[in-house]
């Protein structure tokens, strides 16, 4: 009845010192964002985790992080500071934008952004919702397979004996 639904599902790696932590899942839901009109009723931007023009958004993390959901009507623009050293990646859930005044970027596609500076800015050539992620390096090893992120095989090896012997938990009918 209410139309398409949209979401994007973050899985965020967690520093070494924290991988043991009890699992946890945050649903925020719209009416708990926070939301940052942009400039000439551009349109506006909801702060998901980190800080956008001094409002904080809602989610925990266990490392430094900002997470934006850019809203722009067509024509509208948004400029963005974060952290030179993070890593910071555009994905253009809907419409089109320009980064920077010169690079198009059209929906589903990625964008990740050098880490050679602070700013950069946001124009919708038409309707956009884009999704701003940027986060502090962990500069830690990564062993990856299916869900499990650890530092080394041996916690990678680890990871799934626990699963594998009912440690996570179980689900009930």
């Amino acid at each position: 009845r209410g139309g398409e639904f949209q979401m994007v599902q973050l899985w965020v790696n967690l520093p070494a010192r924290d991988k043991m932590s009890t699992p946890k899942y945050q649903a925020i839901e719209n009416d708990k964002m926070s939301k940052v009109p942009l400039p000439g009723n551009a349109g506006y931007v909801e702060v998901i985790a980190g800080e956008y023009e001094g409002t904080k958004g809602t989610a925990s993390t266990f490392s430094p992080m900002h997470i934006f959901n850019a809203h722009i009507k067509k024509g509208g623009k948004a400029g963005f500071r974060l952290p030179a050293d993070f890593n910071t990646a555009l994905l253009v859930i809907e419409g089109e934008i320009i980064v920077n005044d010169t690079i198009k970027v059209e929906t589903d596609n990625f964008v990740l952004m050098a880490n050679d500076g602070e700013q950069f800015s946001i124009k919708a050539s038409e309707n956009a919702i884009v999704l701003i992620l940027s986060g502090q390096p962990l500069n830690e090893p990564i062993a990856a397979k299916g869900p499990f992120v650890m530092n080394t095989q041996q916690e990678l090896m680890q990871a799934f004996s626990d699963y594998n012997s009912g440690k996570f938990g179980y689900l009930e009918d």
